[in-house]
């Protein structure tokens, strides 16, 4: 990736935007409505952003949004880029790259995903509090530019403790089932048989999706804090009386919105 294309990126948004944020926020699949949340609100497409990759998934509008949650800035990105999509790690993780530009340096990443953890049901959040990347490759993989971060990032607290700690509080005061577990990500974009998901049980994955990780690790290779959560829509390879599809995800997510934006609102209001 060439650093060059970043601060194009970063230079049109600070014209078009005009104020600051610390804290940047991915939206995932069908949880793209919190951003009605935000007020003052400058949408800006991703197609008028130089460099900037497009997303083709239903369920991701592909826009940066800035809003204010009370007085709280915040940078949003309504819908992300994945890997399924045949678009390189590199720029699948450019709007990290873009945001931490701008000045951002906390992330809250959000998705939909399986779970593979049966006592977990469809509509919970679930905390991420670390992850298994399956995905074959690694975004920090080619050249390392320093300016950016180390050769040989560190992991071990991918996910913020102290920001983990805070959405659980949050959970508790506003009554919120919030579970916690690990992340395993997989390339997609067909979902798991159910043999790969006694495999992925095996290596202690609570839940499964095909995005999130790439984005995480360039943000800890750029020394952000990250919070991750997860919407869990149904379990991995069910076998019941229907098959799985991405209408599902959304319908789930769509109905989780409400809940999941109260949680988000106070989360923001508690750690800035």
């Amino acid at each position: 990736m060439n650093p060059s294309y970043v601060l194009e990126a970063s230079h049109l948004l600070n014209e078009r935007i005009g104020q600051k944020a610390s804290l940047g926020i991915i939206l995932g699949s069908g949880l793209g409505a919190f951003v009605d949340y935000l007020q003052n609100k400058k949408e800006i497409p991703y197609s008028q952003i130089p460099h900037f990759p497009m997303s083709s998934v239903s369920g991701h509008k592909g826009q940066f949004v800035f809003g204010k949650m009370g007085n709280i800035p915040v940078y949003v990105l309504q819908g992300r880029i994945h890997y399924y999509e045949g678009h390189p790690l590199e720029d699948v993780t450019f709007p990290v790259r873009v945001l931490k530009q701008l000045g951002a340096t906390t992330l809250i990443v959000t998705n939909a995903a399986g779970s593979i953890n049966r006592s977990y049901k469809a509509g919970e959040l679930m905390l991420i509090k670390d992850h298994i990347n399956l995905l074959g490759t690694n975004p920090l993989r080619g050249k390392n530019w320093e300016e950016w971060g180390p050769r040989f990032p560190d992991l071990t607290e991918a996910y913020d403790e102290a920001l983990r700690k805070k959405a659980k509080a949050v959970a508790k005061k506003i009554k919120v089932q919030l579970r916690e577990g690990i992340y395993v990500a997989v390339p997609g974009p067909s979902y798991e048989t159910p043999a790969e998901v006694k495999m992925l049980k095996t290596l202690g994955a609570d839940a499964v999706g095909m995005s999130t990780v790439p984005e995480v690790i360039v943000a800890n290779h750029q020394g952000m804090k990250v919070c991750g959560i997860s919407c869990l829509t149904n379990y991995a390879a069910y076998t019941g009386a229907h098959k799985l599809g991405h209408e599902e995800v959304l319908k789930v997510t769509q109905n989780a919105s409400k809940k999941f934006g109260l949680f988000l609102k106070e989360f923001i209001i508690m750690i800035t």
